[in-house]
């Protein structure tokens, strides 16, 4: 019986270099899970590889189907942000482990659904300074930078990985991703050998 392995963290900790990097190695045998969002692509982002990105009606549909796992919804600057996960066959615990990114939220509606031996937490940390430095890197970079919502991102974050939250989810174990990310990946890549 098959394992998922969530990825979480605060935006800018790396969540998506070290998700690529561990499917890219393949250290561990994972099959990656892409999750659904109605957010608009940021540059360099494809479909179906980051996220399936989706409009509005979709989403609606796959509700009214009630082939949604599990979802969050953001508040953003620019209108709300649906992120969620489909039951659309990607996840076959028959036949093999998964990796995906997620969330605190996302987390314990996986476990919810599949079980609480089944779904296990990969929590990625790094301190403040890190996580604005990387934030005001990324969106330096986009055409229209969107420093507003990276601010109240950065502030939800803060509330989101409270260590409170943290500690009513049962997560306990989280690797540090301040400086050395390949130091970050093998431990993650231990972690994940000893717990399949």
């Amino acid at each position: 019986m098959g394992k998922i392995f969530v990825i979480m963290g605060r935006s800018s900790c790396g969540k998506d270099t070290i998700y690529k990097n561990i499917l890219e190695r393949k250290i561990v045998d994972l099959k990656n899970v892409i999750i659904y969002t109605t957010r608009p692509m940021r540059e360099k982002e494809q479909d179906g590889v980051q996220y399936y990105f989706c409009n509005i009606d979709r989403y609606e549909a796959f509700k009214k189907d009630k082939k949604i796992i599990e979802e969050r919804t953001y508040n953003t600057m620019y209108g709300p942000w649906h992120y969620f996960t489909v039951d659309d066959g990607q996840i076959d615990l028959e036949d093999g482990n998964y990796l995906i990114i997620g969330t605190v939220d996302m987390y314990v509606s996986m476990r919810k659904y599949f079980g609480k031996e089944k779904v296990v937490p990969l929590m990625i940390s790094a301190t403040d300074g890190v996580l604005m430095q990387r934030a005001m890197s990324r969106e330096l970079k986009q055409e229209e930078p969107k420093y507003d919502e990276m601010c109240r991102r950065f502030l939800a974050d803060k509330a989101d990985y409270s260590d409170e939250r943290l500690k009513q989810a049962e997560i306990d174990r989280t690797f540090d991703n301040n400086s050395d990310l390949i130091d970050c990946i093998e431990e993650i890549e231990k972690y994940i050998i000893e717990n399949s």
